[in-house]
């Protein structure tokens, strides 16, 4: 049976770089692209027998680690190997630690990509060559805590997360999204419960302690109404 991997990467040249490592390996793979976190969230819904997810680290919207745990959540028994630029032991521990099987630095090359999603589908943690667990490393039970209350979000309501952690307002997001307001309303109002928060910002700030950068985090503004 042909394997269907999910490819999610903003960068086109990317995407295709992967596709062609992986290609060489298993000639016939089949292969679902993704450039956005709306892409993303629609390809793992449509694709429930995917074989295994790439998934950019620092996609848009994707506010580091947030879209990883929220594809765990949903979809646990797809392996989601991380590819990113960033690949620090503290980041690559982080990663290991939200569920990701594997992960990829954007700099290795063709071969060893190839081999390290073969070790993925064969069900084995991927690590880069020389990478060794720092101590004290990746995620705190804290972080853990709200990584988990983020794979109880619906898909709409990540996607209005992402959107709230971008800055923009109620009427902003409904235009985005081609809903009414109140339908953004209702799910703000169903984030912060989940979340188990009061406030936009506070939402906002929850999702931030699963960035790769959190000095980047800014509390959005309020609306007024």
């Amino acid at each position: 049976m042909t394997r269907q991997i999910i490819v999610a990467d903003d960068h086109p040249l990317f995407r295709e770089a992967l596709k062609a490592a992986v290609g060489r390996l298993e000639p016939g793979t089949g292969f679902v692209e993704a450039d956005s976190v709306a892409a993303l969230l629609a390809a793992v819904e449509a694709e429930p027998d995917a074989d295994l997810l790439l998934l950019d680290l620092n996609m848009p919207g994707a506010q580091g680690f947030n879209a990883l745990a929220h594809v765990r959540g949903t979809r646990p028994g797809l392996p989601v190997a991380i590819v990113s630029a960033d690949d620090d032991p503290q980041t690559i521990a982080s990663a290991l630690r939200y569920g990701a099987q594997g992960f990829i630095p954007k700099s290795t090359e063709a071969g060893q990509i190839g081999r390290a999603v073969e070790a993925v589908l064969a069900g084995e943690i991927y690590t880069p060559p020389g990478y060794h667990p720092p101590r004290g490393s990746g995620a705190t039970d804290e972080d853990l805590e709200i990584a988990r209350r983020i794979a109880e979000l619906t898909p709409q309501q990540f996607r209005v997360l992402g959107m709230l952690c971008s800055g923009l307002l109620n009427k902003q997001i409904a235009y985005d999204l081609d809903v009414s307001e109140a339908t953004v309303k209702a799910h703000v109002t169903a984030i912060l419960r989940k979340l188990g928060v009061a406030t936009r910002t506070q939402a906002v700030l929850a999702a931030g302690r699963l960035a790769t950068d959190r000095a980047s985090v800014k509390p959005p503004p309020e609306d007024s109404d």
